[in-house]
């Protein structure tokens, strides 16, 4: 077998949904599990998220699928209906649809669901979904004169940016207008937000890529946040050479050997996610760290293995990120976020699921 693999960690994710805990103590979680659950599988997610107080999709068919698997937590479709027919299929599979638009707000009121819960999104600066304050206040009235229930949400565009003056802004707009809806439950946070105000925590915590166990900061890493990585992408060596100094390596000839080389060729690439435009990234093998080298392909890429000081051999385990090598390291390289690179693997890999 050519043994590209994925290996989830459920223990992990259960971990880093506890961390949320303690950050948010006194908050409910909306546990995001959208575009399957970050490239992790719904369903292996689903297993480890049991004790999040909701589950945070991004559209119905979403929705779907996560009661398709059986499960029966809340669920938050954080886009809400794109139709009347599924505003309505949504409150058959009871789940919460958000409004931030003039028309969803108009199907929910042509289409009255006594008591279901509606999350009112407010554009505070983010300037991509939401109602103006303005809207908010008058579809907060439109709706609770129809019987429904509120939280009134909205999203952060810097959060991950603490000192960025577009922050203050956000959440002056927002505890102005929660404080004129009250009593009315409120959600700000997501997992950068979590971390970094816990003044904000408010009814609602909304974690994303911290449950997966990648640091939403740039300046601090999983590991110093005290995240377990869920996901390690793994392979084998399946080629070694001995090659000289001045030689040219892989496509384009981009990469120029400036010593005697050993050279090992590792199965991985582009068509399994691993993202072609990499620059000095590295790789694990038998714990060590060792530059990739010369242009990633669809199915292979190459390594520098002359300094290990433990002399490999062929099908040694490669680490392409988990523990030993963070998935934020790789995305750097990769002028990308680790969000991007679970979700772009593609099925190539084969899935296992560890405790």
């Amino acid at each position: 077998m050519r043994d590209a693999r994925v290996l989830l960690n459920a223990k992990a994710l259960t971990h880093n949904l506890h961390r949320v805990r303690e950050y948010a103590p006194h908050s409910h979680i909306l546990a995001m599990v959208k575009a399957d659950a970050y490239g992790h599988g719904l369903a292996f997610a689903l297993t480890a998220l049991q004790d999040a107080d909701a589950l945070g999709v991004a559209f119905f068919q979403e929705a779907q699928d996560i009661r398709a698997l059986g499960n029966t937590q809340p669920i938050v479709v954080i886009e809400g209906a794109f139709s009347l027919e599924e505003w309505i299929e949504s409150s058959k599979i009871d789940a919460q649809c958000a409004i931030h638009q003039e028309r969803q707000l108009e199907w929910a009121l042509q289409h009255i669901i006594p008591n279901a819960t509606i999350w009112l999104k407010v554009n505070t600066g983010m300037n991509r979904l939401g109602l103006t304050p303005e809207q908010t206040i008058t579809a907060a009235a439109q709706l609770r004169a129809a019987g429904y229930q509120l939280v009134l949400t909205t999203h952060f565009a810097n959060a991950d940016e603490p000192d960025h003056p577009i922050n203050q802004q956000q959440i002056d707009t927002f505890l102005t207008l929660k404080a004129q809806l009250e009593p009315i439950q409120a959600s700000m946070c997501n997992s950068a937000a979590i971390m970094q105000w816990p003044e904000l925590h408010l009814d609602w915590v909304r974690p994303g890529i911290m449950l997966y166990g990648s640091s939403p900061f740039a300046d601090h890493t999983a590991q110093q946040l005290n995240l377990q990585p869920v996901m390690s992408l793994k392979t084998r060596l399946i080629a070694m050479h001995q090659i000289a100094a001045g030689v040219t390596v892989g496509y384009g000839a981009r990469y120029t050997t400036t010593r005697p080389t050993h050279l090992g060729v590792v199965a991985m690439g582009y068509g399994d996610g691993y993202p072609r435009v990499v620059d000095h990234a590295q790789i694990s093998i038998n714990g060590q760290l060792i530059p990739i080298i010369g242009r990633i392909s669809m199915d292979m890429l190459t390594v520098d293995l002359t300094d290990l000081s433990i002399c490999p051999t062929l099908d040694d385990e490669v680490v392409m990120w988990g523990n030993e090598i963070s998935v934020d390291q790789i995305a750097a390289a990769a002028g990308t976020i680790g969000y991007e690179l679970f979700t772009r693997l593609s099925m190539r890999p084969v899935r296992y699921i560890t405790q």
